[in-house]
């Protein structure tokens, strides 16, 4: 195992049973177990809120549970630290909160190990792809309790063959989308849904998306929300035996980084700029769904918690306000408001287009939200409520459409698909020297050019 970044996992074991302590202090500890029960007893189709399903305290120690087998099945499969290790913990604590729980993801990572063995290579190269594959959780809840054919076994093979299928796929899936979406994983598991699905109907199953939405917990939650974030703050000026001055040139650094992925921020910044923007993101965040009016919840939760893992990896202030923008804007030309539930969710995870305000420009990441607000509303149908990362799934649509377009039309500048290894964002831990990276954006006869992306030299994330 790499030592380097090895605070990340005891901060995730405290973040783990600090979840699970904020679950008992919010919520009554005699109703955990049964809300408990009535987590794992549900189909978790989208949108399930676990604290509507099951209570407040059942879904924080839900998801402190699942956080805390992430971090362990990343720590003893051997798999490195990086800045990434961040995003999967937010995904897994996030999404804990709604869609998945501790007996739903263990089909689908035990299927990637299957993958890995088939392979004959270590599950150290595949642990986190396993994580992020269980976006498709639902899929595994539902086949195994809401289906026309339900059975505890379909549901466990359903999970072992999503497991097993999406490596490759996402793989794939990643270099298609030219780094303009960060939830990579979220795509390849809509692709497959929607194969998925039509294949259930044409067998006699109607899987349809859910609305299980909680409300009146804004206070409390805001409180817990702001508390983490602050921290974050605190920690990354003072806690990193870095200068306090050294500190904040490095995070004026990193929000002149487009975020196009690969990004990994704590590898290229250091963990002090890391965790400032960890905390200002997640402020933003909250503060987007409060000004919209709308409920902090299992869901939203959820999308704070990405929008702060992510800010290892590609989200800063300057790249994801755009978007944000974006998809309030369109929600008013849709005949609903930004406080619809769809639309909060796509609000915070519609983020996933922050590398196209990066590194196009805010007009094209508002544009990009304006989209993924009406995009977003469609593209859950087809998949039915089964793939959790639908704004994923959203999101690489619009990357693979916008990108070719902008460089053909705007910017006149040709597309260069990015050849990295989808393993090597989870395999490597050196840190990246980026004293050489040009940190602003400039135009030249050869269009725009930002910390050497194009360059295959500076471009590798193995410099």
């Amino acid at each position: 195992m790499q030592n380097r970044y090895r605070h990340i996992l005891y901060a995730t074991i405290l973040f783990s049973f600090g979840l699970m302590a904020l679950g008992i202090i919010l919520g009554e500890p005699d109703t955990i177990l049964p809300g408990l029960r009535r987590i794992v007893s549900m189909q978790d189709l989208l949108i399930t809120d676990y604290i509507r399903i099951g209570g407040i305290g059942a879904a924080f120690v839900n998801a402190g549970l699942v956080t805390l087998t992430s971090i362990l099945i990343i720590r003893f499969s051997g798999d490195a630290y990086n800045g990434f290790t961040i995003v999967e913990m937010s995904l897994m604590a996030g999404f804990a909160l709604f869609g998945k729980n501790v007996l739903n993801i263990w089909p689908i990572i035990f299927g990637t190990w299957l993958y890995a063995k088939y392979q004959r290579e270590p599950f150290s190269k595949y642990s986190s792809v396993s994580l992020l594959a269980t976006s498709l959780a639902p899929l595994v809840s539902y086949m195994a309790l809401g289906s026309t054919h339900a059975s505890i076994p379909l549901g466990i093979a359903t999970g072992i063959l999503v497991g097993f299928i999406l490596p490759s796929l996402s793989g794939y899936t990643y270099k298609v989308q030219n780094g303009m979406n960060l939830y990579n994983m979220g795509f390849a598991c809509g692709l497959f849904a929607m194969m998925i699905v039509p294949i259930l109907i044409a067998f006699g199953d109607r899987p349809d998306s859910a609305l299980y939405w909680s409300t009146g917990y804004n206070n409390r939650l805001c409180v817990a929300v702001s508390i983490l974030c602050v921290a974050f703050i605190v920690a990354g000026l003072f806690a990193t035996k870095a200068p306090v001055w050294a500190v904040w040139a490095g995070y004026r650094r990193l929000i002149s980084t487009t975020g196009r992925a690969p990004s990994d921020y704590l590898r290229m910044f250091g963990p002090g700029p890391v965790l400032i923007n960890m905390g200002i993101n997640g402020i933003i965040g909250m503060f987007y769904v409060l000004l919209v009016n709308g409920d902090l919840n299992g869901p939203t939760l959820g999308g704070i918690f990405t929008i702060i893992g992510f800010s290892a990896f590609g989200k800063h202030v300057l790249n994801i306000v755009p978007v944000m923008i974006g998809v309030a804007l369109g929600a008013f030309g849709m005949h609903y408001t930004p406080d619809h539930p769809s639309l909060q969710i796509a609000g915070l995870f519609g983020t996933t287009l922050a590398p196209i305000a990066g590194h196009f420009g805010w007009p094209y990441g508002i544009l990009a939200g304006f989209i993924h607000s009406a995009l977003v509303l469609q593209t859950g149908g087809p998949v039915a409520g089964l793939n959790l990362y639908n704004n994923g799934f959203s999101g690489g649509i619009i990357a693979i459409v916008f990108y070719p377009t902008i460089t053909a039309i705007a910017r006149h500048r040709r597309p260069t698909l990015r050849n990295e290894d989808y393993y090597d964002l989870f395999e490597e831990h050196e840190p990246i020297d980026v004293s050489q990276w040009r940190t602003h954006r400039r135009d030249s006869g050869k269009g725009l050019l930002e910390l050497g992306e194009d360059d295959p030299k500076m471009g590798d994330p193995k410099q």
